[in-house]
C-alpha cells in the first residue's frame, strides 16, 4: 500500500475540485481537509485492491452533504461580503462556474462532479447518487448542456 501522503499528492487536486463543485468555494477547502482526515482514519483497513478514487469521492460526497447539512443550519448574513480585492480572469471564470453549478439540480451538479471532474465512471456514480447507471448519465448530460448554455449566454468559455 502506498504511503498516504502520495494519495494525498496524487488526488487531492481532484477531491479539491469535486468539494468545489459539491459545497462552493467558500466551503471547498473544509470539506477537502474533512475528506482526508476521515480518509487518513480509514487508510489503514483499505483493501489493497480498492478503487481509491471511488472511495475518496465517496468520502468526498459525505463530507460534502455534512457539510451542506450544517450550513443550512447556520444563520444567514444579510450583507454580502466584500469582494476580494484584486480578482483575476480565472477567478472571475471560477466564480461563474460556481454560479452556473449552483443553477443545476442537486442530482445534475453531482453527477457532473463525480463523473466530469472526478473521473469516475457513470456506474460509481449511479452507487453514490442513487438511481441507475442511464439516469446518471442523463443527469450528467443535462448538466453539462445546461451549463454551456449558462456560461456562453454569460460570456465565459465553457
Amino acid at each position: 500500500m502506498q504511503p498516504f501522503e502520495k494519495l494525498v499528492t496524487d488526488h487531492g487536486a481532484m477531491v479539491l475540485r469535486v468539494c468545489r463543485a459539491t459545497v462552493g468555494p467558500v466551503d471547498a477547502e473544509d470539506a477537502w481537509s474533512e475528506t482526508f482526515l476521515a480518509a487518513l482514519q480509514a487508510y489503514p483497513s483499505l483493501p489493497a485492491d480498492a478503487d481509491v478514487v471511488a472511495w475518496l469521492v465517496t468520502i468526498a460526497h459525505r463530507r460534502s452533504v455534512d457539510l451542506l447539512r450544517r450550513r443550512g443550519r447556520a444563520p444567514i448574513p444579510v450583507d454580502p461580503p466584500p469582494s476580494p480585492a484584486g480578482t483575476d480572469r480565472d477567478r472571475a471564470a471560477e466564480l461563474a462556474l460556481y454560479d452556473a453549478l449552483r443553477g443545476l439540480t442537486e442530482r445534475q451538479r453531482l453527477c457532473v462532479a463525480y463523473h466530469h471532474l472526478a473521473g469516475l465512471p457513470y456506474r460509481e456514480v449511479a452507487a453514490l447518487v442513487g438511481g441507475t447507471e442511464a439516469a446518471a448519465r442523463r443527469a450528467a448530460a443535462d448538466g453539462i448542456r445546461a451549463l454551456r448554455r449558462v456560461l456562453a449566454e454569460e460570456g465565459v468559455g465553457a
